[in-house]
């Protein structure tokens, strides 16, 4: 499964509505033993696009590293990709693809793009 982070704005309303999503789809992997594939922006997980933003990128991170953690003894892997907005997103379709096929790397943040290179990174 592969879930891009909706583009929320600022409002916690918002916030809450997509971290619900999150949950309910990590619940459900979790539950059919499936991998998950997390697509956040990079700007947004480095906080340039808003607080909501962030809040949602940073949730998603957080809930994908703690989800990890169960699915690697049954199997499954959850992990993040997060890419630049000049960034072909069919290029990072393939790559969450690949992240979804058995025997990868699971809880690890991968980055698409050079966006954060020479930033304090989370």
């Amino acid at each position: 499964m592969i879930h891009w982070a909706a583009d929320v704005g600022d409002a916690w309303d918002e916030v809450v509505a997509e971290l619900t999503i999150v949950f309910q789809l990590s619940r459900r992997a979790a539950k059919e033993e499936e991998s998950v594939v997390f697509v956040v922006g990079q700007d947004d997980l480095l906080g340039r696009r808003g607080p909501g933003r962030a809040m949602v990128a940073g949730g998603i991170l957080s809930a994908a590293r703690t989800a990890a953690l169960e699915g690697a003894h049954k199997g499954w892997s959850v992990n993040v990709i997060a890419y630049d907005q000049d960034v072909d997103r069919s290029l990072v379709a393939e790559w969450a693809e690949r992240l979804l096929q058995p025997g990868g790397v699971t809880g690890e943040l991968i980055r698409v793009g050079p966006g954060h290179l020479g930033k304090a990174l989370p």
